[in-house]
């Protein structure tokens, strides 16, 4: 699904990606952490072809984003790829089916074809009710959700979240991380988070440790050799004393 090999990205003198590779499956659900800093962002741009490296492969599925030209590379990213921000980006004139249509509109969809897909996706958000309600109108559960419905309009390949619940209260906190879930088993949706929230981080399929723009290994404690108790023997006379 999406392959990152030796990723290297610097910005003046700061190198702040330092050679990562990384294999996401199709269905994962995966968060990516670390400090301030650490090159979470910059590493999720980059997948999602917002930003380019300055070396290495970033092949998303199944095409190497790095070959694709200006034109090409908007095109991918509007069928291929979803984006869901920390805060949710709506466009405040438009209501939330119309919002959630737009994307659909860019990648040739006729309004009726737009219009029944955000109308099923509002409808798999539990928001049938607050189509026509423009973001102002929607609290901040329910704007997330329509960015979240918008993310998904065109059947991306990968969700990119950056943060996604990093502006909700607990209680629409947790029925978002429950919403990416559902969608994962629903659809086989794949998504890519960066986040801080250690509780997001503990249920998804897999979480990348990033640190100093590299991703870290995990270490495996090492029991000390005095802890360690040998297997028991018997010498062949004390068996047959037995």
């Amino acid at each position: 699904m999406i392959d990152i090999k030796n990723i290297t990205k610097s910005f003046g003198s700061l190198k702040v990606l330092k050679g990562i590779d990384l294999h996401i499956d199709k269905g994962e659900v995966v968060s990516i952490v670390g400090p301030s800093g650490a090159g979470k962002t910059t590493l999720l741009q980059i997948i999602g072809t917002l930003d380019r490296p300055d070396s290495g492969e970033v092949i998303v599925d199944g095409i190497d984003t790095n070959r694709l030209s200006t034109k090409k590379l908007s095109d991918f990213r509007n069928q291929h790829i979803g984006f869901v921000f920390q805060f949710h980006q709506l466009l405040p004139e438009f209501t939330a089916i119309e919002n959630i249509m737009i994307p659909a509109y860019i990648a040739g969809l006729s309004q009726k074809q737009a219009r029944k897909r955000a109308e099923e996706l509002l409808d798999f958000m539990g928001l049938a009710d607050r189509a026509t309600h423009k973001p102002n109108e929607l609290s901040g559960g329910e704007k997330q959700r329509v960015a979240v419905a918008r993310a998904l309009v065109n059947n991306p390949a990968v969700i990119l979240a950056d943060e996604p619940s990093g502006s909700l209260d607990t209680k629409n906190k947790e029925e978002l991380h429950q919403l990416f879930f559902d969608l994962r088993d629903k659809f086989g949706q794949t998504f890519v988070i960066v986040t801080h929230d250690e509780g997001l981080a503990s249920i998804t399929d897999r979480t990348i440790h990033l640190r100093d723009g590299l991703i870290e290994t995990p270490t495996i404690p090492q029991i000390p050799e005095e802890e360690c108790s040998p297997l028991e023997t018997t010498t062949p006379s004390e068996s047959s004393s037995l």
